[in-house]
């Protein structure tokens, strides 16, 4: 890990510093310290020590994520109790929320301020909406007093290009920075069919294939597609949202421009929307692509999918395959170039809620699930003996139980360079990860994170507008031409032209200033 917070990210290490010059122009970096959180009278003493354990009272903390519930949760949550109670004498109470249901569930969390204490958050999931709504608690003081683990081992550009003015408001997970984006098939059947998949270079020549599988395999769903994951998400597409994705105004990941536009005056765009609603016609894609509520691990898991998009990595395959019980049945083809952006560096983090009771509890959880192995691996392969047994130091091979938990979320938590490898997946994984990083090509905005507060209520408006529009467009569910000029007018209502400009404004003044 030295090794690569040393070379991997050096350059882009030093752009994100320069964006600082910008961050806290605008808004005071001043963070309200720790030691004034009511509840952290009971957290004081570091927890590095018995002694300092000792002094820590019992506490539960709940760790909201997405993902489907697995049957024997509670087993793995009582071993990781035994492992958190010796160490900071807490608990644990896992709140795995299924993908399709989780924007409206983690919403009404929110809006009801409902006691939880760690939230996953990242920039394609409304990271920067819900700071500006006061849900997540800055994180500067608490991990310079609890985090240390975290700082020691987490490459700075990770925290650094998840700042907002300056401030942290979620714990990057430690895993790849650079990104693609394509797709996930079911490579033994695309064998059966005698279907070359070398030939697939671009969206469009996913259709020659689709058209196989439909007449060969009626009983299939050719292409799963849903909300967030379709041709057109951020990480096929891509679109750089400069920050969250929700917020409208885009430049291009794999281009050169700083014009911020809106994405429908990218080419690529409309393109994809109508290359998406002719495959919905010929009857490629489910039905229900725009109102699914599962993710497309899941839908693999049902054994009656072809294909689901999805952003790419090193064994991405692997890890699907042994999270949907098809082990040796996946394969992947890139179909973007590898691209570096400031959303990539927040694409998955872990955030302390201002309803938490004692968020030093709940970042000194994130520390060790970026430091202890034993807990790392708990949370993402279950119990050793019974979900899985060791082929080596950190080889496993999953049992028959190790079905009934199988959350497939390692990229969600801590620190994936600590996670054991399944003795179906390449040893060299993560060197491999590495050098994946080392390749890609970085945005023009790297290192700049939109501050959606001036224009707050306009951004409000903005993402109602999304909601309405983009799941049926981006799925090919309805039809484009009568659609698109809806959906505009509607967002030139909400203010689409303001946020533009403020983030056009925002972007000038950090490049200017990482130009100094």
């Amino acid at each position: 890990m030295k090794a690569l917070k040393r070379s991997t990210f050096a350059l882009l290490t030093l752009t994100f510093s320069l964006s600082l010059t910008l961050a806290g122009c605008s808004k005071s970096t001043t963070e309200t310290p720790a030691s004034a959180t009511p509840a952290l009278a009971t957290s004081t003493a570091p927890a590095a020590t018995k002694a300092a354990t000792s002094d820590l009272k019992p506490y539960e903390v709940k760790l909201v994520y997405p993902g489907t519930p697995q049957p024997d949760q509670a087993k793995v949550e009582e071993a990781m109790n035994k492992v958190l109670k010796e160490k900071i004498n807490a608990t644990i109470k896992l709140m795995p929320i299924d993908w399709g249901q989780w924007d409206n569930k983690t919403n009404l969390m929110i809006a009801s301020r409902e006691e939880f204490d760690i939230l996953f958050t990242a920039q394609w999931n409304g990271h920067a909406v819900n700071v500006g709504k006061g849900a997540l608690m800055p994180l500067n003081v608490l991990l310079g007093q609890y985090g240390k683990g975290i700082t020691d081992s987490l490459d700075p550009a990770f925290l650094q290009g998840a700042k907002i003015n300056g401030k942290n408001y979620g714990v990057p997970t430690n895993k790849e920075l650079a990104a693609s984006g394509g797709i996930v098939y079911r490579s033994d059947i695309a064998k059966e069919l005698g279907i070359d998949m070398t030939a697939v270079k671009t969206m469009a020549d996913l259709g020659n294939v689709l058209k196989v599988v439909k007449e060969k395999k009626p009983e299939m769903t050719a292409f799963f597609l849903r909300d967030g994951d379709n041709l057109n998400a951020h990480y096929l597409a891509q679109y750089d949202y400069l920050g969250d994705s929700t917020i409208p105004g885009v430049i291009m990941k794999d281009g050169t421009d700083t014009k911020v536009i809106p994405k429908w005056d990218q080419p690529r765009y409309k393109e994809i929307l109508k290359l998406t609603r002719d495959f919905m016609q010929k009857g490629y894609i489910n039905k229900d692509a725009a109102t699914t509520q599962l993710s497309g691990q899941d839908a693999l898991k049902s054994g009656n999918v072809f294909m689901i998009t999805s952003s790419l990595k090193p064994g991405k395959d692997g890890e699907l395959a042994n999270a949907a019980n098809l082990v040796g049945k996946l394969a992947q083809i890139e179909l973007t170039p590898r691209t570096i952006s400031t959303g990539d560096t927040a694409g998955s983090m872990l955030g302390i809620s201002v309803t938490s009771k004692d968020p030093a509890r709940a970042m000194m959880v994130i520390n060790l699930l970026h430091t202890d192995k034993q807990l790392n691996n708990l949370i993402n392969f279950g119990i050793e003996g019974v979900h899985y047994t060791k082929v080596s130091d950190n080889i496993i091979k999953a049992t028959d139980a190790g079905k009934n938990y199988a959350p497939g979320a390692a990229w969600q938590f801590g620190n994936q360079f600590l996670n054991f490898l399944y003795d179906n997946e390449d040893p060299q994984k993560w060197d491999k990860f590495k050098e994946f990083n080392k390749t890609g090509k970085k945005s023009p905005g790297l290192g700049f994170t939109f501050d959606s507060e001036p224009v707050k209520t306009q951004v409000a408006a903005a993402v109602n507008v999304g909601k309405e529009f983009d799941a049926a467009m981006d799925t090919g569910s309805v039809d484009v031409d009568a659609s698109l000029p809806k959906y505009q007018d509607k967002m030139k209502a909400a203010g689409i032209d303001k946020i533009i400009a403020e983030k056009q404004k925002q972007l000038d003044a950090f490049l200017a200033a990482s130009k100094q």
